[in-house]
């Protein structure tokens, strides 16, 4: 595999590496573990004409980890796998950047103008630079549900997520707000159920916009789209929420739900009532359906079916519910849905599936093999890990990035769902805590932010929030605990807004002031 720089890499340049002692073009983001350089001040001058050279390196024991080497030969980028050689090509995108102008807030380095003479031609000094990631799950996660975005504007979000490092798209494809999969043998779902014909204007304030909101993506969308991610190094997981988060599925099938309706398309932002009826076998043969036609469009080992937020008021009233309740020998109807759960966990298993959850199914007497997505902040035994579940931290006070990343002087501008988490905050985040003994250190595999959209209907908005805080993310993702500093980190960050600046994304500017 051998590849070369074409005029692409021309508009990247011109940029100089500074003296000894100041920052050079391999200080990124995420910071590498190692960076070696010569120390004879020998250089190579980069041009179109400069090779640049893949290679397989068994030796590279992380099947992520990546090294690229620069030497009077060229640049060479190794990993043990392909995707390890692609995150160090993600890497060099931020070597090869031209900076641009430091923002408010952030020392630049000092040299990022070419020699005299040289424009077009970059120099870069002979290095040896590695990386490994700290975490084999490093996601982010997408909210399409409360407002629908296109397939295009997933694909971004995707390339947004592979120049960070990051190898996990957590889509989130139901909700009460709107159904947004085609289930061929379920068709209502999308031809009802993915529109609602209102949304509340403001925080639930009673006033409604009275016009219809939705969309869906077809199996071959959906196709598509996967195929992207796997291009990218990235495995979506999808979500389909259970048993709780469903108004727009009871609306499509009423029978579905414990009352049997009417419902609507829920045009609120909050928690619903209604949720599927844990004692109709209609809804066990609803979920197995799904399931069935999930695992044939995403081949992630992991299905994720929610299990948060389910109020079981309706469970309480229901004679079907109270019978199934009293069939199986459970105590209550948080039991109940401790069965629903498990049944499904055993349609997966079945394939090969592995099922991830909200940490509210870790009482829901799931098998041990259950991953739990830790989003409020357990302390002591009711985290998960001690519990000797893997966890995937994703807490929502610090890496839910629908919150705020600015003080609250400054919420006049922009409605959001609340929240404060701003940049600092997120890198300096820690998912194994002292707390923890080093076995269940062991059973925390990832970190994931998420991104809810109540708030959050254009797609400027969308890179707004997750940038630059997914910069921070990746670091916490990558980086050694022990390396981390947040000063330096700033001072590393004018080469990936660089990179944000000459794709036109949109990222927080004031959340760079200190």
């Amino acid at each position: 595999m051998k590849r070369y720089l074409t005029s692409f890499f021309i508009i990247l340049f011109p940029f100089l590496f500074s003296a000894a002692g100041e920052q050079t073009p391999y200080d990124i983001i995420p910071m590498p573990q190692k960076i070696t350089i010569d120390k004879k001040g020998r250089t190579l001058n980069v041009d179109a004409a400069t090779a640049i050279v893949d290679k397989i390196n068994a030796d590279i024991v992380n099947p992520e980890g990546w090294r690229i080497t620069v030497d009077k030969k060229g640049i060479t980028v190794e990993g043990s796998t392909e995707a390890g050689i692609f995150y160090g090509h993600q890497a060099l995108r931020q070597i090869l950047v031209p900076l641009s102008s430091p923002e408010e807030g952030i020392d630049a380095p000092k040299s990022n103008e070419a020699p005299s003479g040289a424009v077009g031609v970059a120099s870069l000094p002979y290095a040896t630079i590695e990386s490994t990631p700290r975490f084999a799950y490093r996601g982010m996660h997408l909210d399409i549900c409360r407002h629908f975005f296109p397939k295009e504007v997933v694909k971004q979000y995707i390339d947004m997520l592979a120049l960070h490092g990051m190898n996990t798209l957590h889509w989130h494809l139901s909700d009460d707000q709107g159904w947004r999969i085609e289930i061929k043998k379920w068709p209502k779902l999308t031809e009802i159920g993915a529109w609602r014909q209102r949304t509340v204007i403001g925080r639930n304030m009673g006033l409604y916009d009275h016009t219809v909101h939705g969309g869906f993506y077809t199996q071959d969308d959906i196709r598509e789209v996967v195929d992207y991610a796997a291009k990218r190094h990235i495995t979506i997981i999808p979500e389909i929420d259970m048993p709780g988060h469903m108004v727009a599925a009871v609306t499509a099938y009423p029978e579905l739900g414990c009352t049997g309706g009417p419902y609507e398309v829920w045009p609120d932002w909050g928690v619903s009532d209604d949720i599927l009826c844990g004692g109709n076998p209609k809804v066990y043969q609803f979920l197995t359906d799904i399931i069935d036609e999930l695992t044939e469009l995403f081949p992630s080992t992991i299905i994720h079916l929610g299990g948060d937020e389910a109020p079981k008021v309706r469970w309480k009233a229901c004679p079907r519910c109270q019978q199934k309740i009293r069939e199986l020998g459970l105590k209550n109807e948080d039991q109940l849905q401790g069965y629903m759960v498990r049944e499904m966990e055993k349609v997966l298993a079945a394939k090969g599936r592995r099922i991830m959850g909200w940490d509210e199914i870790m009482y829901c007497d799931v098998p041990s093999t259950a991953i739990i997505m830790n989003w409020r902040d357990w302390k002591g035994v009711d985290d998960p890990a001690k519990r000797g579940f893997d966890v995937v931290r994703t807490p929502n006070s610090t890496l839910y990035f629908d919150f705020y990343q600015i003080p609250s002087s400054d919420w006049t501008n922009t409605t959001l769902i609340g929240g404060y988490s701003p940049l600092e905050k997120v890198y300096n985040y820690d998912p194994t805590p002292e707390t923890l003994t080093d076995e269940e250190r062991a059973h925390v595999i990832g970190v994931q932010a998420n991104l809810w959209t109540e708030y959050i209907a254009y797609p400027e908005l969308i890179e707004y929030q997750v940038l630059p805080r997914m910069a921070a993310l990746a670091e916490v993702q990558w980086a050694d605990a022990g390396q981390k500093d947040y000063d330096a980190f700033l001072r590393r960050l004018p080469r990936l807004l660089s990179i944000y600046d000459q794709q036109g994304w949109q990222y927080c500017r004031a959340a760079l002031k200190k």
